[in-house]
């Protein structure tokens, strides 16, 4: 007798997991800024245009090449200059323009609202001026909509010069007493009449653009693209390692964009048709802009391969020192010895001691994998069932996304985790624990997987739709091409990330979890953030001592940046003085992992970076986690003298262990290969030429 016909279906969750809602009387409310119609979403919390939603909204943004903020129902527009010396350099807001309605009412105190936002662009609607001002990254023009026969107010603090019309009166060349010359587009014939430092013009409906005009030899590119405009800018993974820009764009002719250096150097014109003006140019503190010209650009960083080990596994003569330093590492691992309650010291312990499971399977020593998998359990479990009383995560739903206990009660709680702060560092640190204790108890994996994967989507969601519990890559900036850590606190110079190894690591676990779920999706996308994270630490926060980005007195002090800003860049970290060097290359280095040499892959500037290190390692106070990590680049290019210097240690960061250390150095070859980023980190790339 047959049995009966019966179909299993796999069942999944029918809706995603979200912890317990959050009462927080700390976030800012978003109907001030936002429209009606986008507050039904969740909302960016680390964009590069946040300022312009928190307290008044008027602090600047830099919206490559200019400074724009939004006041009293104006914009000012500022082509920044750029002030430097050894310790900090700096893009400086003079308000070269001032644009509004002549009659502008000021019955509002909502100076703007965030009409729409993408990707690479905000729409700025300014009621009771009647603009629309579509800020598109890159975009060498500000362009403006005015709607209702509007008659404009263009002032600056310069004196003007000249104003000139072409025939049609479409066009205006001004010039100012600073040096400046600045071009005026209107779509359609329209009057101006100007004094000293103020220009009016007759009613006007159309599209009104300015751009500055940085070389005369530029004036006709500007003139030819002047009539073609972006209004709105998205990206999209189309496929692994690549990011594809599309701009949504009116009007006619070519469209006009800037470029910045690691823009140039991902660019690839075979996929795409662009045409890139390496001499039509305009400064910025990122490295010069130059002209691209075309609607869709293609963008390929070097392929990473996302390992839970070393590329080049472990000598197996070092086995049994790694082996004597894992089983005391080990045993002293308690879950009820643990005393901080903050999410991110709290995440670096047990990413730590899950670093000890993988590092035992590499050199063939599994009798400890039951005790790390068992500490990982007691510790883990209680983060994700709610039970860990003195904090734990809970969901906003004001902004969309996880906030912890203690964040949603003080904002200066878990490093201002409750107002967005640092989402992507803490959450990858419990990502790399889960993900290994999936992997090695895959029960466990299974059980926990909608919570593992609620964590991972607040700072890897994709989707933009109204019913996603999480805004669009909370941290990631697709023009940037890095993360951003600041939250919902405004800064006057924009949003800044510290620590570009801790964002790498966010991405990487993010990939391990796809490993370790099999999720080839989420590996591909997290191995491409990671990529991009990568290349982005080496063009900016990684200092040459040949580079010519930064200005020669702050790049001759410098080996790294502290804390890159939108609109600055700082020698000083947020918890220590620029002097404390071995602090500045710890804090871009930790966690270790097997990803760290990619990240680290120039060994010329390794070299560089350590020998501007060591000399402070002598200072009074320094601690042994900090040296360990000079230490461990210094074993880039020095094995045995960083491995001398390794042993002789009496301590190591929280996040960090004896086993660990043992197990860089001793995955290390004796004299590593020069300035290799992609090739040799992705073996099969040598099989696709």
């Amino acid at each position: 007798m047959s049995p009966p016909s019966t179909t299993h279906h796999k069942k999944f969750p029918s809706l995603p997991f979200i912890f317990p809602k959050a009462q927080s009387s700390l976030l800012p409310d978003p109907s001030n800024f936002f429209s009606q119609s986008l507050l039904s979403n969740p909302l960016p919390t680390n964009s590069f245009f946040q300022n312009f939603t928190l307290k008044n909204g008027d602090q600047p943004e830099y919206i490559h090449p200019y400074l724009i903020k939004s006041s009293q129902s104006s914009v000012f527009l500022s082509y920044p200059s750029l002030f430097h010396n050894s310790a900090f350099t700096y893009q400086v807001f003079v308000p070269d323009w001032t644009i509004s309605a002549s009659n502008k009412s000021l019955d509002s105190s909502k100076s703007h609202v965030i009409s729409a936002y993408a990707d690479l662009s905000v729409t700025l609607d300014i009621p009771n001026s009647n603009l629309r001002c579509f800020l598109v990254r890159g975009s060498p023009y500000l362009t403006c909509s005015v709607f209702n026969n509007t008659a404009l107010s263009i002032s600056t603090i310069h004196a003007i010069l000249s104003l000139e019309s072409n025939s049609s009166n479409t066009k205006y060349t001004i010039k100012l007493n600073n040096n400046q010359t600045w071009l005026l587009y209107f779509s359609s014939s329209v009057n101006l009449s100007h004094g000293m430092s103020s220009i009016t013009s007759d009613g006007f409906s159309g599209i009104v653009r300015i751009a500055i005009l940085t070389d005369p030899g530029n004036e006709s590119i500007l003139d030819r693209c002047s009539s073609c405009y972006p209004i709105s800018g998205d990206a999209a993974f189309t496929k692994p390692f690549c990011v594809e820009y599309r701009y949504e764009k009116k009007g006619w002719g070519d469209l006009l964009m800037l470029a910045h250096p690691l823009h140039v150097n991902l660019l690839s014109g075979d996929d795409c048709d662009i045409t890139v003006l390496e001499d039509f140019k305009y400064a910025s503190i990122d490295g010069d802009l130059v002209g691209v010209i075309g609607d869709t650009w293609i963008l390929k960083p070097e392929p990473v391969s996302v390992t839970w080990h070393s590329a080049r596994g472990v000598k197996e003569e070092a086995y049994n020192e790694i082996v004597s330093a894992l089983c005391k590492d080990v045993d002293a691992l308690n879950a009820a010895a643990i005393t901080t309650n903050s999410s991110y010291f709290y995440g670096k312990l047990i990413a730590r001691a899950a670093r000890l499971a993988l590092i035992a399977e590499e050199v063939c020593f599994l009798d400890v994998i039951p005790k790390i998998r068992s500490f990982l359990k007691d510790s883990i479990e209680p983060w994700l069932d709610g039970s860990f009383n003195p904090n734990g995560f809970l969901y906003d739903n004001k902004w969309g996304g996880i906030v912890t206990k203690q964040g949603s009660a003080d904002s200066g709680a878990d490093f201002g985790f409750g107002v967005y702060n640092d989402h992507h560092y803490h959450l990858g640190y419990f990502l790399y624990a889960i993900a290994v204790l999936a992997k090695i108890d895959p029960s466990w994996g299974r059980k926990f997987k909608p919570q593992a994967y609620s964590l991972m989507a607040d700072f890897m969601n994709l989707g933009r739709r109204s019913n996603s519990n999480y805004p669009r890559l909370r941290c990631f900036d697709f023009y940037k091409l890095h993360s951003w850590a600041g939250g919902l606190t405004e800064f006057a110079d924009g949003r800044n990330q510290e620590s570009t190894s801790e964002a790498v690591n966010a991405y990487y676990s993010a990939a391990l979890l796809g490993l370790a779920y099999g999720d080839t999706h989420l590996v591909s996308i997290g191995s491409t953030l990671t990529s991009f994270e990568i290349h982005a630490a080496q063009t900016w926060w990684h200092v040459k001592q040949d580079d010519n980005i930064y200005a020669a007195d702050f790049t001759q002090e410098n080996r790294v940046v502290g804390v890159l800003w939108a609109n600055k860049r700082d020698s000083g970290l947020w918890f220590a003085p620029p002097d404390s060097k071995e602090c500045r290359l710890g804090i871009q280095l930790l966690p270790l992992l097997p990803v760290t040499e990619i990240l680290f892959s120039d060994v010329g500037f390794v070299r560089q970076l350590v020998e501007w290190t060591l000399p402070v390692l002598s200072r009074e106070g320094v601690g042994e986690g900090w040296k360990g990590f000079v230490y461990a680049l210094q074993g880039i290019y020095d094995k045995e003298g960083a491995l001398e210097k390794i042993r002789n240690l009496n301590g190591h960061d929280d996040g960090n262990s004896l086993s660990n250390m043992l197990w860089w150095i001793h995955s290390r070859e004796e004299e590593e290969g020069d300035g290799c980023f992609g090739g040799k980190h992705c073996w099969f790339g040598r099989y696709c030429d």
